[in-house]
């Protein structure tokens, strides 16, 4: 574990190399991510969800409710990449949908939406061709990248954020 916490498990690492044995592993790890969200989250009350899981930073339940939506606009971005030829990517200001309405709810919605999303993005990592791992999107602020390049970002994404909470439960003794 970093000691940054912005960056508990470390900044995500750009430079590595796909091959069917690390997609795979990387696949496995977003497969994963929901049970360990909800691991990390579980018997936490309301005051707990509503600590913020670094000065400055978002709740636990505001975390929660950002994986989803994350995960959601992702598993979309990955079928424009599988359909289109270099989709240009819609980016979203993920600060501005913490603050609204829905990220307060109760996180029992986002932990069951994650789930589904998971269940259907993980059908579709799992068709995936090595071929379909090098279809390219742009990303209108960071450029174009690799099919593989999101599985590897995404794998990270799911981790960290549940780094985050785990790592406040352990700095608090919950």
């Amino acid at each position: 574990m970093s000691e940054d916490l912005r960056y508990p498990i470390g900044e995500f690492d750009k430079n590595f190399e796909m091959t069917p044995s690390l997609r795979r592993e990387l696949i496995d790890t977003i497969a994963a991510c929901p049970a360990g969200v909800r691991k990390a989250v579980e018997g936490l009350d309301d005051a707990q969800l509503d600590t913020p899981y670094r000065p400055g930073g978002w709740t636990v339940r505001q975390t929660v409710h950002h994986i989803p939506d994350s995960h959601l606009n992702s598993y979309c971005r990955f079928k424009l990449a599988l359909t289109e030829d270099n989709p240009t990517i819609r980016p979203y200001y993920e600060e501005r949908w913490a603050e609204l309405a829905d990220s307060k709810m109760p996180i029992a919605v986002s932990l069951d939406l994650l789930d589904n999303v998971h269940t259907r993005w993980v059908a579709l990592l799992n068709s995936l061709t090595d071929e379909d791992g090098a279809r390219k999107l742009r990303h209108p602020d960071s450029g174009e990248w690799t099919v593989d390049f999101f599985i590897a970002l995404y794998a990270w994404h799911g981790r960290h954020h549940t780094a985050h909470i785990a790592s406040l439960r352990d700095r608090m003794t919950w």
